[in-house]
């Protein structure tokens, strides 16, 4: 652990953690910048899985359905405070990019801070609607007790949630994705560390699964805070600095609110779907959850690839590298389009192997197969509008992925839902849901990108500024 070591001491030469991706290949920026969050995200999966795992095998069916089917309602209480910080995270690599050290300095601090107004917000509102929200979802009578128990821990511990992702957002908005990898490794360890203590060591089910969860995401809160605070330069964090700019806030929360509002609304479509997937029962619960679960891996070339992609799009548009920005995106679409693709085939032959190692029934194994073999085609449509969405994020454009997203993966996915179920009321029916919403919003995305002028615009608008 000798980089934890450094982390905590720093040492005579710690200086700043800022990549400039505005120069050099682009391939090579992207990929470089890519490749550390990649890792990150697939460390995330990998104790996401052994949380999954642990609980599976040493807690009740019931347990595993409560913790795996909460995913929706877990992104629907942090999605919206993570959508602005998204945005904050665009408007650093703006002005990082364009090399105005005070406007990097003020958007740094003020993204903090609101981070820490929204963990306090985020906590009461868990706290308060929780419990009603998982009655409201069908949740079955046998599961719910398990649901209360893990979203009450999780939801008072929800400000580590927070601030580790508002820090990971200042990180890599500053070219810097190979910080946040590090404590995602220390963070991994520690929550599996944590759920073999708890859960199959002292058997404490989904209370042990949640407490590690917050646990280990506030250690790594704690690293960032003590890195960002050591660096030498006009990137580094003080707290005595910690206030709010009206121009800048406002810049802030106007790039941000949007994916906020995106991320929220969407999280509530998804909540209508998982409510649909409760009512056929436990192992439907359970075989969804473990095929979530693997979900996270198979994405990760796309969420890899669609993180990425507004930091070097900002940066370089900040730059006025116009051109860059233009040829980095299209590499990061296409790139990540095929990559996701390719995961889609080899997930769709080995799905039913890769489901039993969470779940051990016949029947949850089955509903999970369903889903998998009937999205896993379509992954390539996922990746387009992800891909796609964060191009336009780097660009300032929130305004358009979140429109096109609340029509197609909230209004539709609902309404075909609750509709499509009437005549078809099988379990396959949900599963047609996704690949259906992203291919409609894949098309809006391919439609806007060839025929607007949503890169030239943003030149138009800084040469007149």
């Amino acid at each position: 652990m000798n980089w934890l070591h450094h982390q905590i001491h720093g040492s005579s030469h710690t200086g700043s953690s800022a990549v400039v991706l505005t120069k050099g290949p682009i391939v090579k920026g992207i990929v470089s910048f890519a490749i550390p969050v990649f890792l990150g995200q697939l460390l995330q999966q990998l104790y996401n899985m052994a949380d999954a795992w642990v609980i599976g095998n040493f807690a009740s069916t019931e347990a595993f359905a409560a913790v795996s089917s909460g995913g929706s309602l877990t992104f629907m209480i942090i999605g919206f405070f993570n959508g602005i910080a998204i945005g904050g995270g665009v408007i650093i690599s703006r002005y990082f990019g364009a090399k105005e050290e005070e406007n990097v300095q003020k958007a740094v601090h003020n993204n903090v801070l609101f981070g820490i107004v929204s963990s306090i917000a985020a906590t009461i509102i868990g706290l308060t609607l929780v419990p009603h929200i998982l009655v409201l979802m069908n949740t079955p009578e046998n599961v719910l007790p398990y649901s209360l128990t893990y979203f009450r821990i999780y939801c008072a511990g929800v400000s580590t949630v927070i601030m580790y992702n508002i820090f990971m957002s200042v990180m890599r908005a500053l070219g810097d994705s190979v910080h946040p990898l590090y404590y995602l490794i220390f963070s991994s360890l520690v929550n599996v560390m944590l759920d073999l203590v708890l859960v199959a060591g002292f058997g404490c089910g989904v209370a042990g699964a949640a407490a590690a969860t917050v646990t280990s995401q506030g250690l790594s809160v704690i690293l960032c805070l003590i890195r960002m605070c050591r660096l030498k330069d006009y990137t580094r964090l003080d707290i005595h600095k910690l206030r709010f700019d009206k121009r800048i806030l406002s810049q802030i929360i106007t790039q941000g609110l949007p994916t906020g509002i995106q991320n929220s609304v969407i999280s509530l479509g998804n909540l209508v779907v998982q409510t649909n997937i409760n009512s056929f029962g436990a192992y439907a619960m359970s075989g969804q959850g473990a095929y979530a679960k693997i979900e996270g891996f198979v994405f990760l070339p796309i969420m890899s690839m669609s993180m990425s992609l507004p930091t070097f799009v900002s940066q370089n548009l900040g730059a006025r590298q116009y051109d860059r920005a233009k040829k980095g995106a299209i590499f990061g679409i296409a790139s990540g389009m095929i990559l996701a693709e390719l995961v889609g085939v080899i997930f769709y032959i080995w799905c039913p192997y890769a489901l039993r190692f969470f779940v051990d029934s016949a029947e949850a194994v089955s509903y999970g197969t369903i889903h998998a073999r009937t999205v896993a085609p379509f992954f390539l449509m996922l990746a387009f509008s992800h891909c796609a969405a964060g191009v336009m994020r780097g660009c300032g454009k929130s305004f358009v992925p979140m429109l096109t997203m609340l029509a197609f993966w909230c209004g539709v996915r609902i309404l075909y839902v609750t509709v499509a179920l009437r005549y078809f009321p099988v379990y396959q029916t949900i599963a047609w849901a996704y690949p259906l919403t992203w291919s409609l919003s894949s098309v809006v995305f391919l439609v806007y990108l060839l025929r607007s002028d949503w890169l030239h615009s943003y030149e138009k608008k800084e040469h007149l500024s």
